[in-house]
């Protein structure tokens, strides 16, 4: 067993919450059956990350927290701070985003959370967007991707294991 990194990326509004809670779970399921420690990256800028965060929660309740990490990913500080750190494991704020401008950050931060994974789980259903965009740069680098709204494993290989 070995541990996995692992981020989490959709659009800001999600039409099918259903169909998303139906594919999301069986996948945090196995993934932490199957690998003895998996650290999960994920922003707070939509329904999605709300959403996902609460089925990571659930799920790690369930296989306890030694196997697992929420890790918040911020672009840049924010005022509420204090409300994120009783709620996630960690919060992390990539040194490359410092002293840029917040817009840029973004796009900046989803950067370094592909790099950082193994896998990426995308829910992304327009071409277009912050979350196509990163599902794109994944491509780029050739990253293990699945995307929840054609549930599919887009690479050669199978799921980290």
């Amino acid at each position: 067993m070995n541990s996995l990194t692992v981020a989490l990326f959709s659009h800001r509004e999600i039409e099918d919450l259903r169909l998303l809670e139906h594919r999301l779970v069986p996948i945090v399921s196995e993934l932490l059956r199957e690998n003895a420690y998996v650290g999960f990256l994920l922003g707070r800028n939509g329904e999605f990350d709300e959403y996902a965060a609460s089925v990571i929660k659930g799920v790690q309740r369930q296989h306890g927290k030694e196997c697992c990490e929420l890790s918040l990913v911020l672009p840049y500080t924010v005022s509420d701070i204090q409300y994120y750190e009783k709620y996630y494991d960690s919060i992390i704020i990539p040194e490359c985003v410092y002293r840029t401008h917040p817009k840029a950050a973004i796009t900046l931060r989803n950067r370094w959370m592909i790099e950082q994974s193994d896998l990426i789980i995308f829910y992304v259903q327009n071409q277009k967007g912050g979350a196509y965009s990163s599902m794109k740069y994944a491509e780029k680098l050739n990253k293990q991707r699945i995307n929840l709204f054609s549930s599919g494993v887009q690479s050669e290989r199978r799921l980290p294991v």
